[in-house]
């Protein structure tokens, strides 16, 4: 059976985390197959609350995630088998009825907040990264990405970004740098540290 690296990519939210995927994918898929999954596909599914209710979730606390689910799959993975990922609608805070095949392959890239903080998740990364970016760009990041796709107000994203968001970092994800093996501090035009890293990652896998 084929060996499949794992690639984890932690990081707090509006860090980066699928810019580099992105990037350490198109690198390494000049010589390996490549399959890059988020982890905001693996929220629970709160289909069954109204809305006001789902709108009280914190899903910025690890115990949003369904963890079973992505183990399942990863596992899946692993053993060179297709997977079938639900797609999260960040309007509704709900599952879709769609879901995105995705197909074994040598690479897997899993970026999320809490690919690191999870340990049940951790121990699937063969290589685990952590995208270190200033707090007031996240924040900007986010505001900016909130309001345009998931047509939020400033005075929602801000109240949810001191109650929730800054709260669970600290707590969990901030402190999840610690177990990985390379930091990487990104901005916008700091390609050098992305190519590094998918360089040596290319070495690495070959």
């Amino acid at each position: 059976m084929k060996k499949v690296t794992i690639i984890l990519i932690a990081g707090g939210t509006a860090s980066g985390k699928t810019t580099v995927a992105h990037r350490l994918a198109n690198e390494i898929l000049k010589d390996k197959s490549v399959t890059h999954i988020s982890m905001d596909n693996y929220y629970k599914d709160f289909s069954e609350l109204t809305f006001d209710e789902r709108k009280k979730i914190n899903f910025d606390h690890p115990n949003s995630v369904d963890v079973e689910m992505l183990t399942n799959d990863l596992t899946a993975l692993l053993d060179y088998q297709p997977i079938k990922v639900p797609i999260y609608d960040f309007k509704t805070s709900a599952r879709t009825e769609e879901f995105i095949t995705y197909k074994p392959s040598d690479v897997v890239i899993l970026d999320g907040i809490f690919t690191l903080a999870i340990k049940d998740i951790r121990k699937f990364g063969d290589i685990k990264i952590f995208i270190k970016t200033e707090d007031d760009l996240r924040f900007i990041r986010r505001l900016q990405r909130d309001m345009i796709e998931r047509d939020r107000t400033i005075e929602s994203v801000i109240h949810q970004y001191l109650t929730e968001v800054k709260p669970m970092h600290d707590t969990f994800i901030g402190s999840s740098i610690e177990y990985a093996d390379l930091i990487v501090p990104y901005k916008e035009g700091n390609e050098v540290a992305i190519d590094l890293v998918a360089t040596k990652i290319s070495s690495l896998l070959s």
